[in-house]
Order: C-alpha cells, then sequence, then structure tokens
C-alpha cells in the first residue's frame, strides 16, 4: 500500500488549484535550476537508477530510451514529443494529469529536454480533449512569464521551448511513429523501424516520444532520489502508477499506487469492490482493451505490474483496468472491441487492414452462435497471422483481446455455437 507521502500526483481529483501558484505550493518548480545542474548524463543515470518503465504501455525504460539520444549534435536539432493522444478504451489517466497537475508534466518536458539536449517538446494532445488543452497551454503560458522554461529557462542557461499540438482523435496516433506523421501535418500512418525516432524522428531529427505520465515524475525523481522510487514496487516494476478503475465496480476512479499491488487489494480498496461482491467477478482487462483479459481465477492472486500479468498472457499496458461482472455478454464484449480495432486501423499494412475487419465479422457470429466449431480454430489463426506481422504493434493489439477470449472462454463460444446449431435444426 502505498504513502500518502510518496503520492507524486497530489493533486490528482483537481481539489486544489491547479494553476502556477498551486502546483508551487505542493512543490513543483521549487529550484529546477538545482535538478538541471546535476548535469545531462547524471539525470539520465538517475532516471535509469530509478526503473522508471514508460507508462504509455510498452514498458520500454525511459532512462535508456533518453540515452539513445545523439550526445553531439551532426547539425539537426533534437526533440521531445509527449504523446498525450491517449486514445486507448478505458484509459483516462493522462487527461487528468494535464487537467489537475499540468506544472508537474511542464517541469518534466524542460527537464527531459535538458538531458537529451532537445531544443523544444511537442505535447500532442488528443483533439476532444478540449479543457486539458486550454489549461496545458495556459500552464505553458505561465511558465514562459515566469523565466521557467523558454530563454534561459530558470536562469540555467538553457534555452527550451514548449509547443501544444491538437491531434484529431485517431487511435492509431498514440503509436510513437504515427504520431510523428501526424505531428508532421501527414497522415497518421506508423513509419518503418528502423530508423527509429532517436536517430531519425520529426522532421528527420533525433527524436524520443514519451507518455505523459513518464514524463510528469521525473521531476520528483529527481528531488526525492531514484533509491526512494526503485524502493517502491518490486524489482524491474518500480515506482508508483496511476490506475483506471472501470466498469462494473461500485466506485469507478483514477488512483496512484505502488506497481505490484495486488489487482484484487486495487479494486476492493479503491474502487469499492465488484458490484455484487468479488464473487460476482467474471473477467478483468487489466490494461486497456488492447491486452488480453484474464478471468477471475487469475485475478485472485495477480500482481498489478509487467512481469506479473506478461507471466499470465496478459499486460500492464495503460493500468486500465476494466471489471466484467458475471452480467456481461463476454463474448459480445470483445466482439464489440472488434469493432474498435477494425474501424480505428489505418490501413496501411494487409493482415491489420482485411484481419481486423474479419475478426470483428466472425466475433460478430460468434456472439449469437452462428458458426461452425472449427471456425474457433479458423479466428485464432486469423490473430495469429496478423499478430506479429504488421508495422506496429496494432496489429497485436486486435488479435490479443480474442486470444484470451479463446484462451478462458472458448467453452461459452462453444455452448453458444451449439445452442445455435440446435435451434436451426
Amino acid at each position: 500500500m502505498l504513502a500518502d507521502k510518496d503520492r507524486i500526483f497530489t493533486n490528482l481529483y483537481g481539489f486544489e488549484d491547479w494553476t502556477l501558484k498551486g502546483a508551487r505550493a505542493r512543490g513543483d518548480w521549487d529550484n529546477t535550476k538545482a535538478l538541471l545542474a546535476k548535469g545531462q548524463e547524471a539525470i539520465i543515470e538517475e532516471v535509469k537508477a530509478s526503473g522508471l518503465r514508460g507508462r504509455g504501455g510498452a514498458g520500454f525504460p525511459t532512462g535508456t530510451k533518453w540515452s539513445f539520444m545523439p550526445k553531439q549534435s551532426d547539425g539537426r536539432p533534437s526533440y521531445l514529443v509527449v504523446n498525450a493522444d491517449e486514445g486507448e478504451p478505458g484509459t483516462c489517466k493522462d487527461r487528468d494529469m494535464m487537467r489537475h497537475d499540468p506544472h508537474k508534466l511542464i517541469e518534466g518536458c524542460l527537464i527531459a529536454c535538458f538531458a537529451m539536449r532537445a531544443v523544444a517538446a511537442y505535447i500532442y494532445i488528443r483533439g476532444e480533449l478540449i479543457e486539458e488543452i486550454k489549461r496545458v497551454q495556459h500552464a505553458i503560458n505561465e511558465a514562459y512569464e515566469a523565466g521557467l522554461i523558454g530563454k534561459n529557462a530558470c536562469g540555467s542557461g538553457y534555452d527550451c521551448d514548449i509547443f501544444v499540438h491538437e491531434g484529431a482523435g485517431a487511435y492509431i496516433c498514440g503509436e510513437e511513429t504515427a504520431l510523428i506523421e501526424s505531428l508532421e501535418g501527414k497522415k497518421g500512418q506508423p513509419r518503418l523501424k528502423p530508423p527509429f525516432p532517436a536517430a531519425m524522428g520529426v522532421w528527420g531529427c533525433p527524436t524520443t516520444v514519451n507518455n505523459v505520465e513518464s514524463i510528469a515524475v521525473v521531476p520528483t525523481i529527481l528531488r526525492r532520489g531514484p533509491a526512494w522510487f526503485a524502493s517502491i514496487g518490486r524489482p524491474n516494476n518500480t515506482g508508483t502508477k496511476v490506475f483506471c478503475i472501470s466498469g462494473h465496480v461500485n466506485k469507478p476512479c483514477n488512483v496512484e499506487d505502488a506497481m505490484g499491488i495486488p489487482m484484487r487489494e486495487l479494486i476492493d480498496k479503491h474502487a469499492g469492490g465488484v458490484r455484487g461482491g468479488w464473487d460476482n467477478l467474471l473477467a478483468v482487462i487489466p490494461g486497456g482493451s488492447s491486452v488480453p483479459l484474464i478471468p477471475k481465477s487469475i485475478c485472485d492472486t495477480v500482481l498489478m505490474d509487467f512481469d506479473s500479468l506478461k507471466e499470465v498472457k496478459s499486460g500492464l499496458g495503460t493500468a486500465a483496468v476494466i471489471v466484467m461482472d458475471k452480467s456481461t455478454d463476454i463474448v459480445r464484449a470483445i466482439a464489440r472491441l472488434s469493432k474498435f480495432y477494425m474501424h480505428e486501423s489505418c490501413g496501411q499494412c494487409t493482415p491489420c487492414r482485411e484481419g481486423s475487419g474479419w475478426l470483428w465479422r466472425m466475433m460478430e457470429r460468434m456472439a449469437v452462435g452462428n458458426a461452425k466449431l472449427e471456425e474457433i480454430d479458423h479466428m485464432l489463426d486469423v490473430a495469429g497471422r496478423i499478430e506479429g506481422h504488421t508495422i506496429c504493434a496494432f496489429g497485436d493489439a486486435a488479435a490479443w483481446p480474442i486470444q484470451g477470449l479463446v484462451r478462458h472462454f472458448r467453452p461459452e463460444i462453444e455452448r453458444r455455437i451449439q445452442e445455435f446449431t440446435r435451434r436451426a435444426a
């Protein structure tokens, strides 16, 4: 259980002032010049030592990612791009951070830019998040006026500009190279890698793309020390994490707690428990709609971190916990997700463009039982031909919900098919 003194996002619910005055009262922008004075390499080493892993879904070590940026410029400027697209169904953590604690993100952008020798940061925000766009822009304006960013940021001798860029609501733009394409004014479609963004990103320049939460926690890590952050959670799964809990719980919420907290404790302690009691639980999608669901039998004991969920063939993803009780039509629920992925496919890769539509059409028939038993394996075959065969991970995201459903609820699909067959006869 996370102690209140260890919480990073102390205004997550917006009870306090979100402007610069309120942020400073909570400890933000407290002698940021001294943090920058640690030096670029030292900052990256401290982020590495903290064990911080990307909070946008992939879980790649943040300090290691920063270290890929060039130490000496070849004439091209370097950039930081903050992924605030947040289009994953079930995920709503970044928008609360931007709405209620925007200065944590702005200060984090300054420090990250300095560490990576970047000249500017671009915060790419999903276009529907109107209030968040306004507040982040207001916070940036305040920081410029106070001399915290811009020329000679915080009196450090370092120049750093920060800009807000509004997206147009395409889920695919949450993928880092599609986001870069969109930022450049092009159609949001993923790029082949290599070259990776650290070598050739936005406008052909070295770029690092990080999630809002990954950047916003950095100032606190540097102030309190990497050992403090690393002491929370479990080895290789350290620090605090903001979890989004939705679905069939008594009190849906966003909450910050320690990585590795048991799922049952997370739901019972913060979300008022499962509607109708824990025994009424059917399944949980633990990390946003793209990760495979897990049934109650696994939820009883699983820990909420990257490695524990990977061991049960799911994932932490964005830590968006979608709870489904026994009233859920589980096959229909996954069919609905299949429609989402069909609709949001950018269409660039044939396996995803065609396969996501096939999966949705098959799932629509499976939901009512209008199929043959052998088609369940056909559907898995289609999912397997999409997974790992596309430019970006969107294909995996389309396949995994189907694979999780069949892995854990195959008897339910078979029951529907048999019932439909009997009725038809």
